[in-house]
């Protein structure tokens, strides 16, 4: 009884330090009987509104993903497959230049296991998870499962006890993990926004980019005469329309067709795990590089000139198949144009998962086969089409330097998940300069290509509006060489620290504040430490007080925050003369020496890397767990502010800092 007394009033300071954590969601567990040895182990977690957490199959370089871990598996029992989860949201992080993978309000972790010691009784699994809004919180929690005797009936059996550590856990996830549950888990039925809104993307640059395709060589000169043989070769006007809005609607079923084959053959979940497959990133640049380098006019990707003659005899024998033979016709022939657009947004929709190749290839027959329709419908329309000439090819010419530039993005993204640092964010930008150079030196006509049919002695005006603005986006990229942020390429770009020099390329870093012993050049060349006792006496020896930044490496409002707020003039200023930066990473995965590991004393868990140890240090003396977390110390180590997290209010940022420096003049 005496023990259960200590352990009770343990408990209770704990959920008196807990009320003033941030705990975003609670966990149940159960035990679902499959079999005699089989077992399912199932954790729902409720997340409160607006926070998310991130899945295991999280994007490397973007946020933390969660990560199963079971004890004691060998010779006990054997892991079925990987932990199954309740369908995730998917969204880009603009920050990371990654999608992000997560849930809200609900996420349901499944494990299928199988017993091999009829002896083992208990299964102990831990729990790693970030979870976010405005600040991001590291979870680590350890639960335990009990396995229910061979004579009970198959049939679902609640169960999770705590482990011995988990009943000093400072979540209230913790907590709620010590509890018994029978609650079934609730599928995540809903698309979410998100989505909708990635796939209303897709079908917009779909569209857009079979209008493009449209004005190209091979399909272009097609349209009046496809709509003259409609028009001349049926009985009555009615009947041309009708066989022109069949031949439109076939054109439509030829590449959705094609689409939901690209999603049959390799499936939602293989295509979203392609996106951050280096292999499928490498391959998709090197054919990125073939269409761009086919459209300049260095060769012609063509389909084998029978399967053209074939498709042609089929479409000689009239009716509803002679149309749509007529439709495939017209895709194959003009494969060498619409083959590079098409296999681009194959590419790009694939890596969205989903059916998001069925849309992106609705969006482009759309595109294709409503002008088709609608001259066939008003024929009158065709004395208004600009007729052929040097223009389509120079629309072409210039489809084939996107095509380039577009490429070495999925070069970019192979390296990002190497970190070969092979192409770091200042070649990237000197290539896409290089392109977009070029292309604006094509567009003024100071070159010619293979295709064009002669140098012409002057341009149209929308041929010089279009160098214009090339070249705009020429200069504009430029200042991107020596670390200007080029917030419109944000995503496209490798991130501002993945580069050469993240204080600027072409810099003297001799000009630059001389780096203290332990140092290094942290966002916009601020001189920070990462270790506490050496930039606190380092704040001593220069007499300068301390902003304590508890930050993380997968901390998205941590990088918005120094992107967008610390990148002000006068903030940066302050930051760079004022203060001494500590910057204290409470998701880094490094392991502590042996002997400086150890059992928080504040909540009871084991400290066992660096991470572990600023976040159980932010625990203690803030009672905060979420980063980005701001706070003024003097050298001594004092607080002399109440501390500040997220915000993109400048100048209140601006004003707290003013307020503690102040103080510490004083």
């Amino acid at each position: 009884m005496k023990r259960l007394a200590y352990v009770w009033i343990a408990f209770l300071v704990l959920t008196t330090v807990n009320a003033q954590i941030k705990q975003p969601v609670k966990w149940k567990s159960k035990v679902e009987k499959l079999s005699e040895n089989e077992f399912n182990l199932i954790l729902n977690g409720s997340i409160e509104d607006e926070w998310h957490v991130y899945s295991q199959f999280t994007p490397e370089d973007g946020p933390l993903p969660m990560v199963v871990t079971f004890k004691d598996v060998n010779g006990n029992f054997e892991l079925v497959g990987k932990a199954k989860e309740s369908p995730y949201k998917k969204q880009f992080n603009d920050v990371f230049g990654v999608d992000e993978y997560y849930f809200e309000h609900n996420v349901t972790i499944t494990q299928k296991v199988k017993i091999t010691n009829p002896k083992t009784s208990k299964i102990k699994l831990n729990l790693e998870y970030q979870v976010c809004k405005e600040a991001c919180i590291n979870e680590s929690n350890d639960f335990v499962f009990e396995i229910p005797s061979k004579s009970s009936v198959v049939i679902p059996v609640e169960d999770t006890t705590p482990t011995k550590d988990a009943l000093a856990f400072t979540t209230e996830a913790s907590i709620t993990s010590v509890q018994t549950t029978v609650q079934q888990a609730v599928p995540v039925l809903a698309e979410s926004t998100n989505d909708k809104k990635s796939l209303l993307a897709i079908f917009l640059i779909a569209f857009f980019s079979g209008f493009a395709a449209l004005l190209m060589p091979c399909i272009f000169p097609m349209i009046p005469m496809t709509v003259s043989f409609f028009t001349k070769q049926s009985k009555s006007k009615a009947a041309g329309v009708k066989n022109a809005v069949i031949y439109g609607l076939s054109i439509i079923a030829i590449y959705v067709i094609l689409g939901s084959l690209i999603t049959a053959i390799f499936g939602a979940e293989a295509l979203n795990e392609l996106s951050t497959s280096v292999w499928f990133n490498i391959i998709f640049f090197a054919l990125l590089v073939v269409f761009g380098l086919s459209f300049l006019g260095a060769f012609e990707i063509m389909l084998p000139s029978s399967w053209a003659t074939k498709i042609d005899a089929k479409a000689d024998k009239g009716g509803l198949i002679g149309i749509f033979f007529m439709a495939l016709a017209l895709a194959v022939v003009s494969f060498s144009c619409t083959g590079p657009i098409v296999g681009t947004l194959l590419v790009e929709s694939a890596s969205k998962g989903g059916i998001a190749p069925i849309v992106g290839m609705l969006g482009f027959s759309l595109a294709i086969a409503l002008p088709f329709m609608l001259f066939a419908m008003f024929p009158g329309w065709l004395n208004s089409l600009p007729k052929s000439g040097g223009w389509l090819n120079t629309v072409k010419v210039s489809l084939g330097f996107l095509e380039l530039a577009f490429a070495f993005k999925f070069l970019s993204n192979a390296d990002l998940v190497l970190q070969k640092h092979w192409l770091e964010r200042e070649l990237f930008i000197a290539i896409w300069i290089a392109i977009f150079g070029t292309w604006a030196l094509y567009l003024f006509g100071k070159f010619m290509l293979p295709h064009d049919y002669q140098k012409a002695d002057r341009i149209g005006v929308g041929r010089l509006m279009m160098a214009i603005v090339v070249t705009a986006f020429t200069f504009y990229m430029i200042p991107g060489l020596w670390g200007a942020p080029l917030k419109i390429l944000s995503g496209l770009t490798p991130p501002i620290n993945y580069a050469e020099s993240t204080t600027g390329f072409g810099l003297s870093t001799t000009n630059k504040t001389e780096l203290p012993e332990h140092a290094h050049f942290g966002p916009h060349g601020i001189v920070a430490f990462e270790e506490y006792d050496y930039g606190l006496a380092y704040a001593k020896k220069v007499n300068k007080p301390v902003l304590l930044d508890f930050t993380g490496d997968a901390c998205a409002n941590c990088r918005k925050m120094e992107d967008n707020v610390w990148s002000d003039p006068a903030i940066l200023k302050i930051l760079k003369e004022d203060v001494v930066l500590i910057s204290l990473y409470c998701d880094r995965k490094i392991d502590l020496p042996k002997d400086k590991q150890y059992i928080s004393k504040t909540t009871g868990k084991k400290v066992v890397t660096i991470g572990n140890r600023w976040t159980d240090f932010q625990i203690t003396r803030y009672k905060s767990n979420s980063q980005p977390l701001y706070v003024i110390l003097d050298t001594d180590g004092k607080d002399l502010s109440k501390p500040i997290a997220f915000t993109f209010e400048k100048q209140d940022y601006k004003k707290w800092l003013e307020d503690g420096i102040s103080k510490f003049k004083k």
